[in-house]
């Protein structure tokens, strides 16, 4: 209570329903801490300060360049009620979901420490190789981040049970290590049921869910190829899983990713709306997980490029039809039109407004990789995606390194998009004024009605029922994507105006559209269309 988490929840005006000022009224007993009790480099003692949730040191020495230093911390803790993530003795009756639950060294990193006090949202943290001794009442069962080195030793059968065979007292120690991961978490109940599937050419996924609180069948169902054709769709469209397995544990709490491993709630009564949250928080491990940018200032960077990933697996996972993000679309409008748009720019913990935070995170970065493909074409889209990971797993890319990799994949210059879709709230609005038919051809008078310039696809029909798609890149692209079929003159962002310009012989014009794949976020479509009046005039 009175923590920055509290009073952020108990002064912003739309508050995550799950907090509200449930942690006003935590008790002493129920509260979580960290007590520092000493810290040591390379065996000196280090004089500390702690502010909030983030502890200060002052060093021994120095630690250079590709230097190398030991630290040793001692410390007490206490694991609180489940508010958001971390916690014991969660709604699902899980006993411990153990996230958060260390002193976490924070980012140092071309931009200088990243000491971000911990309110509520998304991290940023260190490369590492873990390994974690787990001692605890033979009663559990745990899974999390990393391998399991001794199995059979803590009874970790892979048919289910958890006999604790061959221990000896109360306890017994579960030895897990995890390598080229940034954090760490696990959980333990000692109702977790474990269940198994080794994915074909990819990794041995561990499910564990407690059969009293959980939707079993859905447990069981996604099992049957569904885990299969996940990892197979995300390997050929965004990059291979790099470790050897991966967990699906009850955590009790919505979902949360974390390295090699996700805590999702029990499953309610929806298969597929099961299956999503698993899509979702799974595929968390492309981009939180071994991407890992800064999601404390690029939050749209995990949240966006997952939900993107996720709508698309979901569309292929259950064969629907339509447009994937025309949800992500209208929330995008939503904001957009009525005034509430914050930059993508704005820290996570840092919107006004909860409802926008999200939003922003995850439609409009969802969206920002939706329209970058409608401006660089889809085979240079699907080939960024995969240099993308393949460029920089395990590097924190920023938003500027990915849109380098666009930028190489393309052919295009796009800094422009950047600028105008992070740091900016300016609006995309196109419009078809008029069609005027002159001798052997015609003129489409398109305007500018937003700020936010885009390069144009413009369908156009004939009244002989043929269609023509023109492509009108903004000037500042300096090119065309490799898929345009008919190529018009560039259109500079200075000029509020443009004249398409298309010859047709004896043929009239019937329909204009402007972008006939509805993937670039124009606030307003209905003046995308232009059609033949019945009266028409031809001019000499």
């Amino acid at each position: 209570p009175g923590s920055m988490m509290d009073v952020r929840s108990l002064s912003i005006s739309d508050p995550d329903r799950r907090v509200q000022d449930r942690i006003s009224k935590l008790t002493p007993e129920e509260i979580g801490y960290h007590k520092v009790k000493s810290l040591t480099q390379d065996g000196n003692p280090l004089s500390y300060e702690v502010f909030g949730t983030v502890l200060k040191a002052t060093l021994a020495e120095p630690i250079p360049p590709y230097g190398l230093a030991n630290f040793g911390m001692i410390w007490d803790a206490q694991v609180p009620l489940q508010i958001r993530r971390s916690g014991r003795d969660n709604k699902e009756g899980i006993e411990f979901t153990m996230t958060q639950w260390y002193p976490k060294i924070a980012e140092y990193d071309a931009n200088g420490w990243h000491a971000d006090q911990y309110v509520g949202r998304e991290f940023y943290g260190v490369w590492g190789d873990f390994e974690v001794n787990i001692s605890i009442d033979k009663k559990y069962v745990l899974a999390g981040t990393g391998l399991l080195q001794n199995p059979k030793e803590v009874g970790y059968g892979y048919a289910g049970h958890n006999s604790g065979r061959g221990q000896k007292g109360s306890k017994r120690t579960w030895e897990f290590k995890a390598e080229r991961v940034h954090d760490f978490a696990f959980a333990a109940d000692p109702d977790f049921v474990h269940d198994q599937v080794q994915i074909e050419n990819g990794p041995l996924v561990h499910l564990l869910y407690d059969p009293k609180t959980a939707n079993v069948a859905n447990w069981r169902k996604l099992q049957e190829g569904y885990l299969q054709k996940y990892f197979d769709f995300m390997s050929e469209h965004f990059g291979t899983y790099p470790y050897a397995e991966f967990s699906i544990i009850q955590g009790g709490d919505g979902g949360m990713e974390y390295p090699m491993c996700t805590m999702i709630l029990g499953g309610g009564e929806s298969f597929e709306g099961f299956t999503g949250l698993f899509v979702h928080e799974a595929t968390h491990n492309w981009y939180y997980g071994v991407l890992a940018s800064n999601e404390t200032l690029y939050p749209w960077m995990d949240e966006g490029f997952t939900t993107y990933a996720e709508e698309r697996c979901m569309q292929h996972l259950f064969g629907h039809e339509g447009d994937p993000f025309e949800g992500a679309y209208r929330n995008y409008v939503y904001i957009d039109t009525n005034g509430l748009r914050e930059p993508l720019s704005t820290p996570g913990d840092h919107f006004n407004f909860n409802r926008v935070y999200s939003i922003s995170s995850y439609s409009a970065g969802a969206l920002f990789l939706n329209q970058l493909q409608y401006i660089i074409g889809e085979a240079a889209f699907a080939r960024t995606m995969h240099r993308y990971w393949d460029t920089w797993k395990f590097k924190h890319p920023t938003p500027e390194a990915f849109l380098r990799i666009a930028e190489l994949e393309s052919g295009l210059h796009l800094d422009w998009y950047l600028s105008y879709y992070v740091d900016q709230v300016k609006s995309i609005d196109y419009a078809v004024d008029s069609v005027k038919h002159v001798h052997n051809g015609t003129h489409i008078f398109l305007r500018r009605v937003g700020d936010f310039p885009m390069p144009l696809d413009v369908l156009v029909r004939f009244s002989d029922g043929s269609e023509r798609t023109y492509n009108i890149p903004l000037l500042s692209m300096y090119g065309y994507k490799a898929e345009a079929a008919e190529m018009a003159q560039p259109w500079p962002w200075t000029h509020p105006t443009y004249t398409l310009e298309v010859p047709s012989g004896d043929l009239q014009i019937e329909a204009v559209q402007i972008d006939p794949s509805n993937r670039m976020l124009d606030i307003q479509r209905t003046n995308n269309r232009w059609t033949l009046p019945e009266q028409a005039v031809v001019e000499p």
